[in-house]
């Protein structure tokens, strides 16, 4: 797959403005959708077209079409990297934004390591990858 670089709108470069100077402490995947925890409180969640949002954390869990249960399992998680966050973690330098046909992929570029996310609209999965740089 070749990424050439896309543009953002007013929206995402608000949100990425945001998020630059914060650590991600963790993530996962719901519905198609990637949340990242940062250490400022608020989970960054990214869809499969690229728009995103940031809201507190407590916010994101309430809203995700999941029982109770798996609601329950996240906040303990969100909990626990707020608490001991995460020693391999980094503040977020940059964000870029490629896209590739019906793909995007979002390049975090940390401190100390890379997070990449990629979606595809026609096949509806989203991938998160984090790596050291």
């Amino acid at each position: 797959m070749t990424w050439t670089p896309a543009e953002t709108n007013t929206h995402q470069d608000h949100v990425i403005a945001h998020v630059i100077g914060a650590t991600p402490l963790g993530h996962f995947t719901w519905d198609e959708t990637a949340y990242l925890l940062l250490d400022i409180g608020f989970i960054w969640n990214i869809y499969l077209d690229g728009e995103m949002g940031l809201v507190p954390h407590s916010v994101a869990i309430n809203e995700l079409e999941a029982d109770d249960a798996k609601k329950s399992e996240l906040r303990s998680y969100v909990d626990q990297w707020l608490r001991s966050g995460n020693p391999d973690a980094s503040p977020i330098e940059s964000v870029e934004m490629f896209e590739s046909e019906d793909g995007r992929r979002l390049v975090l570029t940390c401190e100390q390591h890379e997070i990449v996310i990629e979606t595809s609209l026609s096949q509806r999965w989203t991938r998160i990858n984090a790596k050291l740089r």
